[in-house]
């Protein structure tokens, strides 16, 4: 079975992504050599925004699209 792309909740409407949050970091550094090149993205009236590049969802809290999901979520800081 293909699992589900990443969810990210976040209280930002612009968020930037470069792929690179499941590979393991070392104190403030967090290598994006393995992942893809920085995009930023506009959360919209739909409440979420998807990655091009590696389909991760970043949803607004509280938004239209925040409801209860499956176990792939994870909270944005």
């Amino acid at each position: 079975m293909i699992q589900p792309p990443e969810t990210i909740f976040t209280d930002a409407t612009r968020v930037s992504c470069d792929g690179s949050s499941g590979i393991r970091t070392t104190g403030a550094f967090k290598p994006s050599a393995l992942g893809h090149p920085r995009v930023w993205l506009e959360i919209d009236e739909k409440g979420y925004v998807e990655c091009g590049y590696c389909d991760k969802r970043f949803v607004l809290k509280g938004g239209p699209a925040d409801t209860p999901i499956d176990t792939g979520a994870t909270q944005a800081a």
